[in-house]
């Protein structure tokens, strides 16, 4: 077992200037953190209320240095007694009852109220920035321009800005709102990545994991619909047979392909369900193969590196959901780097 004075290395900011201290609210299985860290983060506590969560965090970054709490119950003072003042606060607050993906389920208003949450940590800890994320459809909840106003109310500037994960070399279209705040001054949009946009191909391992036949009495007439529309189509556009993904639990519409994908664009959002098939067409439809992408690709989808591991015990289903609940870390990481130029600015303007 890796002992404690490795996961502490594993915790220290990449690079040598003097660390942003941090603490991450409703932090997931740790994207944030992960690309906080990449951008010169220390990040000294992180709270969770689903315990895969808690448990893969500290797998990746200490034991202990995330906690299983209720953020409602959660005392800030107590917490400022304990770890001191910080820079930064990341939040992900819940998003269930914002998102489209919720369909016309009763929403919890409890659960959105989550949000309001950072106010009292802000109030109490007084950090330059705050960076909140969620789906976009935050932007319609009835309080969000309240939690803006509380928020300019403790003298913080923003932008509103919506990310696509694509853009800044992660492989996967995820498209999610970040609300920058700062002291300091007007926070700027963070910059994309110059790099190629990545896509499933990217993620796709061809060798680790069995593939089944696709046509079975038992596979589903929807799963074998999508498929064979899926084939028709490259075979009408005399394009050779590529494997492909079908996907699931989506719009017939997203991505303008009818439920499936070629792997030559982006993953489609990961989501908190098992959503991607992988199919390989064989010679003869007959010879079809399939399985389902598995957590360790859709880790990589995200923007996690080979290094992140999830935590001993938890379900292939927990990893799923853990990923499709997330913070793509090459997202938060350009974000964080947005911010602190705000700083080496400011001090380049008083050095003149």
């Amino acid at each position: 077992m890796t002992d404690l004075v490795e996961f502490r290395d594993m915790n220290k900011p990449q690079n040598n200037k003097m660390p942003i201290r941090a603490i991450d609210l409703f932090c997931g299985a740790g994207g944030s953190s992960y690309g906080a860290r990449q951008a010169g983060v220390e990040v000294l506590a992180a709270f969770d209320y689903w315990q895969p969560a808690v448990d893969t965090y500290n797998a990746n970054f200490g034991e202990g240095k995330a906690r299983c709490e209720d953020i409602f119950q959660l005392d800030p003072e107590i917490l400022h007694d304990e770890i001191g003042d910080i820079d930064l606060i990341l939040a992900s607050p819940e998003c269930t009852n914002h998102s489209k993906a919720k369909g016309k389920g009763e929403r919890c208003e409890r659960s959105r109220e989550t949000a309001l949450e950072v106010v009292r940590f802000a109030r109490v800890f007084k950090p330059k920035w705050i960076v909140i994320e969620n789906v976009v459809e935050m932007q319609e909840w009835s309080r969000h321009q309240e939690l803006k106003q509380r928020l300019a109310e403790l003298g913080y500037n923003f932008l509103e800005a919506k990310l696509n994960a694509q853009d800044f070399s992660v492989p996967q279209s995820r498209n999610r709102l970040f609300l920058l705040c700062s002291v300091i001054d007007k926070p700027q949009k963070p910059k994309q990545s110059q790099a190629r946009i990545k896509t499933a191909r990217d993620i796709v391992s061809k060798n680790t994991y069995n593939l089944n036949p696709l046509r079975t009495e038992r596979r589903a007439k929807a799963t074998l619909a999508k498929a064979d529309y899926a084939i028709d189509q490259m075979q009408k556009e005399d394009k050779e047979l590529q494997p492909f993904l079908i996907v699931y639990y989506g719009s017939a519409k997203e991505g303008g392909n009818g439920g499936w994908q070629e792997l030559d664009r982006p993953l489609r959002t990961i989501t908190t369900l098992d959503r991607f098939g992988y199919v390989i067409p064989g010679r003869t439809r007959d010879e079809d193969k399939m399985r389902m992408l598995q957590p360790e690709e859709l880790k990589l989808a995200m923007g996690f590196g080979d290094d992140f591991r999830f935590s001993e015990g938890i379900s292939r289903r927990e990893r799923i959901k853990l990923m499709g609940n997330g913070v793509c870390p090459p997202v938060m990481k350009a974000v964080v780097e947005s911010l602190s130029r705000q700083q080496q600015n400011n001090g380049a303007k008083g050095d003149r």
